[in-house]
């Protein structure tokens, strides 16, 4: 579960297929038993979510004029954040990642801030809802493992 919650910022870690795993390993024990239907439904969602997170930066990016290495500077950028031991790290290298991406692409400044805001609000966006989606699997998790285990923790 928390693999999950992590993997929601993580380019590489699929974060609401990875928390669903937790749900489903969970349902595999002595201690707590699912439905089906609730499986698969939640299944159905981190899905969905896993689709969106390579659908919505495009879009953004796309919608504000941007290129594919936007894309992929707001993905680097995303790990140089992550590393950097800057405050704000992980919100300041998708976007600059986003824009040295665009520059590389245009030579023109106004079009390539443009481009990379665009590439960093799809970023923004769909890393909001894996991370969403991840917590609210955590919250079935827990509340499962309280219901199936007697309270067990």
């Amino acid at each position: 579960m928390v693999l999950g919650i992590i993997g929601s910022f993580l380019p590489i870690l699929p974060g609401p297929l990875t928390s669903w795993l937790g749900l489903l390993i969970l349902h595999f024990t002595n201690l707590v038993s699912m439905s089906k239907s609730f499986l698969i439904i939640t299944f159905s969602i981190a899905l969905a979510i896993w689709v969106l997170d390579y659908i919505i930066p495009v879009m953004g990016t796309k919608r504000f004029g941007g290129s594919k290495l936007g894309i992929i500077g707001t993905s680097i950028g995303l790990i140089v954040g992550l590393i950097a031991p800057i405050p704000g790290g992980i919100i300041i290298g998708p976007f600059l990642g986003a824009l040295i991406g665009e520059l590389l692409n245009k030579s023109d400044f106004k079009n390539a801030l443009k481009a990379a805001f665009g590439s960093f609000l799809g970023f923004i966006t769909s890393t909001f809802l894996k991370f969403i989606v991840s917590i609210i699997y955590f919250g079935f998790f827990i509340i499962k493992l309280f219901e199936g285990g007697n309270g067990f923790i």
